[in-house]
Order: C-alpha cells, then structure tokens, then sequence
C-alpha cells in the first residue's frame, strides 16, 4: 500500500507541475488586442488559432487526472487501518514492560507520615 501512495504522490507533483505550465502557456481574453498593433504576440509555436484549442483540451485532461489521482490518495488514506487511539497503537506488553522498569527505578515508599518534620517549609498554623 506505501508503493502505490509513494507512485501516486510522484504522479501528483508531476501532473501539478505540468498543470501550472499548461496554465501559464495559454493566452488571455485581451492577447488578442495586442497582435491587431503590430505585436508579434500572436505567432505563437501553435499558430494564431491552434493554440487555443490544443491548450484548452490538455490542461482540461491533465485537471481530470489531476483530480482523479487527489480522489485516490484521500480513499487511500482514510482506509488506512490505525488505531484508534493513541494508546491502541501500544501493544499490552510494550506497556507491561514499561511499568516493571518504571517500578524499578522508582526508590520503595516509606512507611510512615513522616513527610512534615523533613520539609523546609515553617509549619502551619
């Protein structure tokens, strides 16, 4: 399941990157106005006309996959099996074994209320 999650996110950063370029590419509703002045503007690598048509019909494919592969990562991930808690995600024994250290590490309670005649504090009144 790491395999197809790892594919997808490369295939997403390149679809992305070729999207932003695509977008780039393409003229705006005024780039026209500026070729009837004389500006080379308009001869472009596709022509005046084809252009349009090619860029518009790629970046429309290349935002399809684009949202079909951000579909499939979210199923993905929300299918994950995770515990459901963070507490599920330690096993009884990692648990078991960290008490018994806890517990011997920790020094043996004393018996007894001796805790007022040690402090440094003035009793109270």
């Amino acid at each position: 399941m790491e395999n197809i999650n790892s594919i997808l996110l490369v295939v997403q950063v390149l679809l992305s990157i070729s999207l932003i370029v695509l977008i780039l590419m393409q003229h705006g509703k005024g780039a026209d106005a500026g070729a009837a002045f004389g500006s080379g503007a308009s001869a472009t690598v596709f022509g005046a006309r084809g252009s349009g048509n090619f860029l518009s019909r790629a970046t429309t494919i290349i935002a399809i996959l684009f949202f079909v592969v951000c579909l499939s990562l979210a199923y993905i991930s929300s299918n994950r099996e995770a515990p459901d808690s963070v507490s599920g995600s330690v096993t009884s024994q990692e648990m078991e074994a960290e008490t018994e250290q806890d517990n011997q590490e920790m020094p043996p309670a004393e018996s007894g209320n001796d805790m007022s005649q040690e402090s440094d504090l003035p009793p109270a009144e």
